[in-house]
């Protein structure tokens, strides 16, 4: 296993001529201060989900739940949470990346703060018997969301403190674990399993590309597993949506646990190749719950067909991908922190599309997750779009060294 130890005096004065030479080609490249690639295929998906969110919703409002609302309700506040996301990006893109490591751990206590205050009753809001929001009475704030962010500051920051302490169960190893164990205990309190999931693959990605002990991090796998087993196994709920994935069309399952996910996966077969246009999805009409968020992507294997959903599965291929390739390029830069965050980040943002498009499609249990920078949630797109503008920070900054060397 590759370490990420941070390089001695003696190393980086040893190396600089060659670190200098490798970064010479790229200097052109670093001319423009942002990644304009990566700008057009964030804003694809925010504005390709801007348009199915309002598909997936337009029909609510024949709903009695729903029956107060405009057919255009969720469009306007969904452009309300893409406005304000897109102004907090900018505000936290101008925040330099060595500011964001000197207050990551202020950050993720915040947000262990946030995780109790929504546990209070009268005080977090709840839906559908989970209590996950704080009404901040123009929009409600989901903790939960927050803390993927600061998970990745913490984590990416914690492992560039005990870069010497890595190898160590005690000093390296456990205090991690608890950390991320305390989040997970408030999380499953709300409950916000897939939140929890999330989190947790975060920070065990950023363990392993931090150079814990490959012995460490296979233990910490089979805990973590066993774990999220019995979580599930002592849960007759979680246990019944299991049985219900397994084979969602029995009919025991199909008006039960299985009925989101039969009704998602008549929504692909409806959709076919090139889809049946926007607009002429039935499964959105009152069919598939929760079409707008969580099963976003199976309006638009409706609407769009198999080759709208692969376009999307693309996009979000290329984003990580190029999360990943900034990391590089920060740590080749010895620049650790940064890269971590940018990796930390890409893990986020691929980890929950990945489960989020398993689920809509049956590979794997239903959870609640929604498509990042897509699916209709004011606190998601908030996060994410915060996300997102640390991470062009991390490669505007990459660019400009890479300038200076040239």
């Amino acid at each position: 296993m590759l370490s990420l130890r941070l390089p001695g005096r003696a190393s980086r004065a040893a190396s600089s001529l060659a670190r200098r030479a490798a970064l010479r080609p790229a200097a052109g490249a670093a001319a423009q201060s942002v990644d304009s690639a990566l700008l057009w295929v964030v804003a694809a998906l925010l504005l390709t989900g801007l348009v199915m969110v309002h598909s997936a919703s337009i029909a609510l409002p024949d709903s009695p739940r729903f029956a107060s609302y405009a057919p255009t309700h969720f469009l306007v506040r969904h452009l309300m949470a893409m406005a304000i996301g897109v102004a907090a990006a900018l505000v936290a893109f101008a925040v330099p990346v060595r500011e964001w490591q000197a207050w990551s751990k202020w950050l993720f206590l915040a947000g262990l703060v946030l995780l109790v205050i929504v546990l209070i009753p009268g005080v977090g809001k709840s839906v559908y018997g989970a209590r996950r929001w704080l009404s901040l009475y123009v929009f409600n704030l989901q903790p939960s969301e927050l803390m993927k962010l600061f998970v990745v500051l913490y984590a990416a920051d914690y492992t560039v403190r005990k870069q010497d302490s890595m190898q160590s169960v005690r000093k390296g190893f456990v205090p991690m674990s608890a950390a991320v164990g305390l989040v997970g205990l408030l999380l499953l309190l709300e409950p916000d399993m897939g939140a929890f999931m999330v989190i947790a693959a975060i920070a065990m990605g950023l363990l392993f590309l931090g150079g814990v002990d490959g012995r460490l991090f296979a233990a910490l796998v089979v805990i973590t597993g066993t774990i999220f087993s019995l979580l599930i196994w002592l849960s007759p709920w979680r246990r019944a949506r299991i049985f219900a994935y397994l084979d969602p069309f029995d009919e025991a399952n199909t008006l039960g646990k299985g009925y989101q996910l039969s009704h998602s996966l008549i929504a692909f077969g409806r959709g076919e190749l090139f889809g049946v246009g926007l607009g002429g999805s039935v499964e959105k009409l009152h069919y598939l719950p929760e079409a707008h968020t969580d099963f976003l992507l199976a309006v638009i294997g409706e609407e769009l067909g198999l080759v709208g959903v692969m376009t999307i599965v693309a996009l979000f291929f290329w984003l990580t991908r190029r999360a990943f390739e900034i990391g590089r390029q920060s740590i080749k830069l010895e620049r650790t922190f940064a890269g971590l965050v940018a990796k930390g980040i890409g893990l986020w943002i691929g980890c929950q599309a990945f489960i989020n498009m398993g689920v809509n499609t049956g590979l794997l249990p239903t959870k609640g997750l929604t498509l990042p920078l897509m699916s209709y949630g004011g606190s998601g797109i908030l996060v994410n779009c915060v996300a997102i503008a640390v991470l062009l920070r991390v490669d505007h900054e990459n660019r400009q060294l890479m300038r200076g060397a040239a």
